[in-house]
């Protein structure tokens, strides 16, 4: 495995064939896996957790903020969680077809990790990996996990940020997540909000969250296969890291 800065200039790069061994090496739990992680000097790289129903447009959604930080600069790492397969127990790579556009940008990395049975939406080496991601360079780290749920809270322990994406016809999820991702995200999405009853269901969720008791909660509407909502999204999370 290549030391830390040879990972590090490889990224810079954008070369990240490196990278990509290392998380190989940690996922598979190689021998020196625990020295290279000891080695690690993660930097203070915002995480920022999405979560939400598939087909609720989570992959379109980080698609269109990874176009607004790569147009400002940035060095963005994406780890998605897809369902393992039932054959092969690797991940079944649906990312990497909804946000194919990026996935050979010298500036954005995305990887598809396995839950392989893993509960809470995540991968069991995810904190792992994040830990590597923040010490390689990046200026921004995305979780994308599998499904939403009671189950999924996992997101927000490890993420700055959680979102959760949600769709109009979600109606019956929002029952669902009372006492577990409606305590935890700071951001709802309300994706596809073209719909029709797009705005019943806003005011709906609204009233949810004006029962919460927690910390700082926002809502934005996007339809994110057009980009509307994107900058406004963007500019919401900005605004968690601004104190």
């Amino acid at each position: 495995m290549a030391p830390i800065e040879q990972i590090q200039e490889g990224v810079v790069a954008g070369n990240f064939l490196g990278l990509a061994k290392a998380i190989s090496a940690i996922e598979n739990n190689d021998t020196y896996a625990v020295q290279f992680l000891e080695s690690l000097r993660p930097a203070a790289v915002p995480i920022i957790g999405i979560t939400g129903p598939p087909g609720a447009g989570k992959s379109t959604l980080i698609a269109g903020l990874i176009q607004e930080w790569v147009e400002a600069g940035k060095r963005i790492a994406v780890l998605s969680v897809d369902p393992s397969s039932p054959f092969h127990q690797g991940a079944i790579l649906g990312d990497r077809i909804r946000m194919r556009e990026w996935y050979l940008h010298p500036q954005v990395f995305i990887r598809s990790l396995a839950s392989r049975g893993h509960l809470g939406g995540l991968n069991s080496t995810t904190i792992e990996l994040t830990t590597l991601l923040q010490s390689a360079g990046f200026d921004m780290i995305i979780l994308e996990t599998v499904g939403v749920g009671q189950s999924e809270v996992e997101v927000a322990a490890l993420a700055d940020t959680t979102l959760v994406v949600l769709v109009p016809e979600a109606g019956d999820d929002i029952q669902m997540m009372k006492s577990g991702l409606m305590e935890v995200a700071n951001i709802f999405v309300v994706n596809k909000s073209d719909r029709p009853e797009a705005q019943k269901f806003v005011n709906h969720l609204r009233q949810s969250l004006s029962e919460r008791v927690g910390p700082r909660t926002e809502l934005v509407q996007t339809t994110a296969n057009t980009g509307d909502g994107v900058k406004e999204l963007l500019s919401v999370i900005n605004s968690f890291y601004a104190n």
